[in-house]
């Protein structure tokens, strides 16, 4: 069987190769386009939706247009272009549009686009209340557009079995701390938490009056691989069908999963759907190893590793007023469902005191890695698994 080949920063890629009579499966989502191959197909995408009118149409001369980019996409210059391009169509709109962006810790801004953190009141107004009367503060160059329109990637999260709730104006570009509410319910509940995302966003976006938006689906390597306009039901809808080569269907699960990161890959989040995705293609009992710049776990994920018991910790960091703490109770809860009993492996840039701490294990080299391979009666590799969710047999 040939080899497959992984790549590996700053080393020469990793060569595995199994065993005879062992099975070994190449994972990886489709390809895509970039530069203007991609800024073509965003803006044939705008032009030509398949069940609404295009962009330009969505606008009037004298509108104050913004657009709202949640978390990160795939190709964002392109698609800063494209929206800009088909905006100058429309004759006399109040100036060029405003692109505001919510970077993370590693997602740099895009060119062309203005960073929105929430931690100041000044860069929020007053949209509405919620149900309980509290007052909802959006970003004020949103709450100040005549047109709205949202753009973000469709990824699946294979921890929550659904695409990943948090791309989306709400509570992406909600004042600090509007995403700790939401965050106690998925913590609590786990994916059953999820509807609450879902009404949240929708009654913001109804608020708001977002009926423009664009969803990016990622192609392998940072490229984009489609462009869906339209409604936000249309457009989800749309994404969702042309992000189906990210779920591969697999005979058997394997003994041995190697699992990339993709170049979208941010925070503890990306690390958990990675260790999902893999699982779902590993047996119980088998290993796990993960490749990539992993971030380190929080405190909560930390006393886990040590033997408290999840639901206690749960219960404790919901309980408390740190936002950062419910954050981190909601990954080591889906992480803790997803690895199960399964060792886990990394090569990393994670200190090795820590990864011992965490009682996983460190491979010190791409070698330990490929004798673990050659050892396995069975491999499956995942080539950015956090963007991947695989299908199990007679799923």
């Amino acid at each position: 069987m040939p080899a497959i080949l992984v790549p590996h920063a700053g080393t020469d890629p990793l060569i595995l190769e199994v065993g005879f009579g062992a099975t070994a499966v190449d994972l990886a989502g489709p390809p895509g386009t970039t530069g203007e191959a991609a800024v073509g197909l965003v803006r044939t995408a705008l032009d030509h939706p398949p069940g609404g009118p295009p962009l330009a149409a969505h606008a009037v001369p004298g509108d104050r247009v913004a657009v709202a980019l949640a978390g990160a996409v795939p190709q964002p210059t392109a698609v800063i272009a494209a929206l800009r391009s088909a905006l100058a169509t429309v004759d006399a709109v109040a100036g060029a549009p405003v692109v505001l962006a919510t970077p993370g810790a590693d997602v740099p801004v895009p060119g062309g686009a203005t960073a929105f953190t929430g931690r100041t009141a000044a860069e929020t107004a007053y949209l509405a209340a919620d149900e309980a009367g509290r007052p909802l503060y959006l970003a004020r160059a949103l709450v100040d557009a005549d047109l709205v329109v949202e753009v973000a990637s469709w990824q699946w999260d294979a921890a929550l079995h659904a695409a990943d709730p948090t791309l989306a104006v709400w509570p992406a570009f909600g004042r600090a701390g509007s995403a700790t509410p939401l965050e106690r319910r998925l913590a609590r509940r786990g994916r059953k938490g999820l509807e609450a995302w879902t009404l949240a966003a929708e009654r913001m976006r109804w608020h708001l009056g977002v009926t423009a938006c664009l969803r990016l689906v990622p192609g392998r390597g940072g490229t984009l691989l489609a462009a869906c306009f339209g409604t936000p039901s249309a457009a989800a809808a749309a994404a969702r069908a042309g992000a189906m080569g990210w779920r591969p269907r697999i005979a058997a699960p394997a003994a041995l999963a190697v699992a990339t990161l993709s170049p979208f890959a941010t925070g503890l989040a990306s690390f958990t759907r990675a260790v999902a995705a893999a699982a779902r293609v590993t047996t119980p009992d088998g290993t796990i190893c993960v490749i990539g710049d992993v971030a380190a776990p929080g405190p909560v994920f930390r006393r886990w590793r040590e033997g408290v018991a999840i639901r206690a910790l749960v219960t404790e960091a919901v309980a408390g007023r740190d936002p950062a703490l419910v954050a981190d109770a909601v990954q080591a809860r889906l992480f803790a469902r997803a690895l199960g009993s399964r060792r886990l492996v990394l090569l990393s840039s994670l200190d090795a005191a820590l990864v011992e701490e965490l009682d996983f294990g460190n491979a010190r080299s791409p070698e330990a890695i490929e004798r673990l391979a050659a050892r396995a009666a069975s491999l499956v590799v995942l080539r950015e698994a956090d963007l991947l969710w695989p299908r199990r047999p007679g799923a």
